[in-house]
C-alpha cells in the first residue's frame, strides 16, 4: 500500500497558493485519471483510496494546516501500517523555480515546516518527497510569499509541468525510487 500526500493549507482562502502545490497536484493528477474522488473526511485529513498498477494507493491531503500536516499522515501510516518507505509527500519548494521539481528519497525539512512537522510525527526523514518549485523571493517575507498566489504566467507554467509531473507519478508506481530520480532528476537541473 502506498501513501501519496499533498501538502496544503485547507480552506477557500488558501485555494491557488504557492503554500498550496501538493494540493493542486493531487487534485489535476487524479482528474487526468477520471477518477472522480470521493474524499473522505477522516485522521485530520482527507482521504482518497483506490487500486493503481495493481496495488492500493491512498491519496491524502491534511487539513490541519501546513505547520500541523504530520499529526494527519501519522494517523493514517498507522491506521493502515503503511512502511515509511511507501510515503510520497508532495511539496512546494522556494529554492527550486517554477517550472522545476526535484525526487528525493530522503532528507531534511529544509526550512519547510510541513515537512517538518511529519518528519517530527514519523521520527524519521527517511520518507520520499515531490518538491515543486515556487521560486524565492527574497525582497519580502517568507509567510506572505508562500501564501501568496501565482501570476498568470507561473500558472501556465505549472499546468504544463503538472503534465510532467503525472508521468513521474505513474513511473512512481512501477519503477525503483533511484531509477525514477535518474529518469526525471537529470532532465531537471
Amino acid at each position: 500500500m502506498k501513501l501519496i500526500v499533498g501538502l496544503g493549507n485547507p480552506g477557500k482562502d488558501y485555494e491557488n497558493t504557492r503554500h498550496n502545490v501538493g494540493f493542486s497536484f493531487l487534485d489535476y493528477y487524479l482528474g487526468t485519471l477520471n477518477l472522480s474522488p470521493k474524499w473522505q473526511k477522516k485522521f485530520d485529513g482527507l482521504l482518497f483510496q483506490t487500486d493503481l498498477e495493481g496495488e492500493k494507493v491512498i491519496f491524502l491531503k491534511p487539513q490541519t494546516f501546513m505547520n500541523l500536516s504530520g499529526n494527519s499522515v501519522i494517523k493514517v501510516v498507522n491506521y493502515y501500517h503503511i512502511d515509511i518507505n511507501d510515503i510520497l509527500v508532495i511539496s512546494d519548494d522556494m529554492d527550486l523555480i517554477v517550472g522545476n521539481f526535484k525526487l528525493k528519497a530522503n532528507g531534511s525539512c529544509g526550512g519547510h515546516n510541513g515537512l517538518r512537522s511529519i518528519e517530527n510525527s514519523l521520527q524519521s526523514s527517511n520518507y520520499k518527497r515531490l518538491k515543486i518549485g515556487i521560486s524565492k523571493n527574497s525582497d519580502g517575507d517568507t509567510k506572505d510569499y508562500v501564501l501568496g498566489h501565482f501570476s498568470k504566467g507561473d500558472l501556465d507554467t505549472l499546468n504544463s509541468l503538472y503534465q510532467v509531473l503525472c508521468d513521474v507519478l505513474h513511473d512512481y508506481f512501477s519503477l525503483p525510487f533511484g531509477d525514477l530520480m535518474s529518469k526525471y532528476n537529470k532532465k531537471n537541473r
